[in-house]
C-alpha cells in the first residue's frame, strides 16, 4: 500500500504546512514540545494534507516533537526534513515511521551558489542526489526531494537532476524559491518547462515552496498552481525566516474566492484558520499585522464613511468574503459582569474554541476580574483571555504585588514576588515605569537572559482596554517568550516578562530538548 498522495481530482491542491518546520526557524518563533503537539493537531483537524513536523536531525527536542506528532497524527502526512546524507535520512525515518502516512523529505542546493557550499560538481551531486533519494525511498514509500533555490539553479541542470530524483523513486518533487527571488511569470514558467522536459514528470506531484523577500510569494505559488503544480507549501500567518513564507491563509482563501478564475480546490475548512492564526501568534511571540490579510485585525474592518454606508445596504459592497468564512464572529457581542459561565461557554463556541470543565473555569474567573474592571468585555478580549489560560507553565515565579511611581520626579516600583513559594520584595528605579519594573524582577530573580523583543498593542478601543504585552528573551541560545493580557500596562508587562521566565525555567531544566533546528548549518530546504 502507498502512502503517496496523488489527488484524483486534477483541481485539487495539496496544503503542505511547514509551521512547525521553516515558520519555526524564524528568529525567536521557538516553539514549546507541547505547542507544536497542539499546533500539529490544529492543523490536522483543520484539513491540512500535508504537516512538515520538524528537522529530526536538529536536536533531540525536534526528533521528540516529530515523533510524537506521528504517532498523534489522524488524517495528515507527517513530514520531516532531511539533507542530502544517509544519517540524516535515518534519522529523520526514526521519527515519522510511526505516522500512519509518513513522509521523508530530503534536500540539497543546487545552484551554483550552494552547489559550491558543500564543494561538489555537478556529476558529485547528481550522484548523491541518487544515492540519497533511493535510500530514503527504500524505507518510506513516501518521498519527497528539493533542489534548494531551484530558481536560481540553471535549467538543463534542474531538469537533470528532477529526472534522476524521480528515477530514483520520489513521489513529490518540490521546486523552493529560496530567497523569494523569483517572480509570478517565472515560477508559472519553471513548472510548465519541468513537465515538459522531465520524463515521468506527469507521473508524480509538483510542489512550490515560495518566499516572501519581495512580497510576492502567495502571488508565485498560484501561479505556479495555474502551471501545474498540485502541492503549495505554505505556513499560518507567513511565518518563515526573514520575510517569511507564503501564507497559508492567503492561498486558501484566495482559490476559494477566485474559483472563477482559478478552478481548484483544498481540503482546507476555512472556518478554522482565524483561531490557528491567532494560536500561532501566540506561541511564536510573532503577532498578526493590524492589515494583514485574511487575518488581520482590520481585514474585516470599515471605518471610511462611503465604505460603512455600502456595508450597510450591501456587505458585499466592501467584503469579497464573510466574515464567518474564516472563523470571525459575524457579530462582537459585548459580554459583562452579569454574564454566567454557559453564556461565556456559549460565546467561546461562537468563536470557534472548544475548552474542557477547567479551562472554562480558569477563563471564568479571568473573565469575571476583567468585567469588574472594564465596563464592556468583547470578543477580542475574551481570546484574550483564552491565550492567557492556554499559555500557563508552572508557576515558579508569581506576581503578588506591584506599586508603581512615575511622572516627572522620576519613576520607581515596589514589587513583591514569590520564588518557588518563597515570598520575596525589591524597590527600584528605572527608565520608566516597565523599566522600573522589569529591574524589580531581575533583582529577585537575578538572571542572564538578555530581553530581545517587548511589544504591546491594544486588544480593544479605549482607555480601558486591555494591553496585550509580548516578551522574547534569549539566554545562552534558548529563546523563550511570554506573553499576557490586563487593563494595566504596567501589570500586563510584568506578567508577560515573568511569563517568560517561567518557560526560561522549565527549558533549562530540560537541555537539548528546546533546541531548534538553527543548530544544524545548511539547514534550510526552501
Amino acid at each position: 500500500m502507498t502512502n503517496t498522495i496523488v489527488p484524483a481530482d486534477p483541481g485539487r491542491v495539496l496544503i503542505f504546512d511547514t509551521t512547525l518546520r521553516d515558520g519555526e526557524q524564524s528568529p525567536g518563533a521557538t516553539m514549546t514540545h507541547e505547542e507544536k503537539l497542539e499546533i500539529a493537531e490544529m492543523l490536522d483537524e483543520m484539513g491540512v494534507d500535508i504537516i512538515e513536523a520538524g528537522f529530526p536531525i536538529a536536536s533531540e527536542g525536534d526528533f521528540a516533537a516529530v515523533s510524537e506528532i506521528s504517532k498523534r497524527s489522524k488524517d495528515a502526512v507527517i513530514c520531516g526534513l532531511s539533507r542530502a546524507n544517509f544519517k540524516d535520512i535515518d534519522r529523520c525515518w526514526e521519527a515519522v515511521k510511526h505516522a500512519a502516512k509518513p513522509r521523508i523529505h530530503t534536500f540539497i542546493g543546487t545552484s551554483p551558489l550552494h552547489r559550491a557550499i558543500p564543494n561538489l560538481t555537478m556529476d558529485e551531486m547528481a550522484e548523491r542526489i541518487h544515492e540519497t533519494v533511493t535510500h530514503a525511498r527504500n524505507l518510506c514509500d513516501n518521498v519527497q526531494w528539493s533542489p534548494m533555490d531551484a530558481t536560481r539553479t540553471e535549467h538543463d541542470y534542474l531538469c537533470r537532476v528532477v529526472e534522476i530524483a524521480i528515477k530514483a523513486g520520489a513521489t513529490t518533487i518540490n521546486i523552493p524559491d529560496t530567497v523569494g527571488y523569483t517572480a509570478p511569470k517565472e515560477s508559472a514558467e519553471l513548472i510548465r518547462m519541468l513537465l515538459e522536459r522531465v520524463p515521468g514528470a506527469d507521473e508524480i506531484i509538483f510542489a512550490t515552496h515560495c518566499h516572501n523577500d519581495l512580497g510576492m510569494a502567495t502571488a508565485n505559488s498560484l501561479a505556479a498552481v495555474e502551471a501545474g503544480a498540485r502541492q503549495i507549501e505554505c505556513t499560518i500567518n507567513g511565518l518563515g525566516e526573514r520575510a517569511g513564507n507564503t501564507a497559508l491563509e492567503e492561498v486558501v482563501m484566495a482559490l476559494k474566492v477566485r474559483h472563477d478564475i482559478m478552478p481548484f480546490t483544498t481540503g482546507v475548512e476555512s472556518k478554522k484558520l482565524m483561531n490557528i492564526s491567532r494560536r500561532v501568534a501566540a506561541v511564536s511571540g510573532f503577532p498578526v499585522q493590524f492589515n494583514k490579510a485574511i487575518v488581520g485585525k482590520n481585514a474585516f474592518a470599515h471605518e471610511s464613511g462611503i465604505h460603512q454606508d455600502g456595508m450597510l445596504k450591501n456587505a458585499e459592497t466592501f467584503e469579497i468574503m464573510r466574515p464567518e468564512d474564516v472563523g470571525l464572529a459575524a457579530t462582537n457581542l459585548v459580554m459583562g459582569k452579569h454574564s454566567g459561565r454557559a453564556a461565556l461557554r456559549d460565546k467561546l463556541k461562537q468563536l470557534g474554541i472548544e475548552v474542557g470543565d477547567n479551562q472554562l473555569k480558569d477563563i471564568f474567573v479571568r473573565f469575571k476580574d476583567l468585567a469588574d474592571r472594564k465596563k464592556e468585555v468583547y470578543d477580542d478580549d475574551i481570546l484574550a483571555l483564552v491565550r492567557v489560560s492556554e499559555d500557563a507553565t508552572p508557576d515558579h515565579l508569581v506576581l503578588k504585588d506591584l506599586r508603581v511611581v512615575c511622572g516627572t520626579g522620576g519613576q520607581s516600583a515596589d514589587m513583591v514576588m514569590t520564588v518557588d513559594g518563597v515570598e520575596k520584595s525589591a524597590s527600584t528605579t528605572g527608565d520608566g515605569p516597565v523599566d522600573a519594573a522589569f529591574n524589580a524582577v531581575k533583582e529577585i530573580f537575578p538572571h542572564g537572559a538578555k530581553l530581545e523583543l517587548y511589544q504591546v498593542s491594544a486588544v480593544t478601543k479605549g482607555t480601558d482596554a486591555q494591553a496585550t504585552v509580548s516578551v522574547r528573551l534569549n539566554e545562552d541560545g534558548r529563546i523563550v517568550t511570554g506573553s499576557n493580557a490586563d487593563t494595566d500596562t504596567v501589570v500586563a508587562s510584568v506578567k508577560a516578562y515573568i511569563h517568560a521566565l517561567n518557560r526560561l525555567i522549565v527549558r533549562r531544566g530540560k537541555v537539548g530538548a528546546g533546541a531548534d533546528a538553527r543548530e544544524i548549518s545548511y539547514k534550510d530546504a526552501g
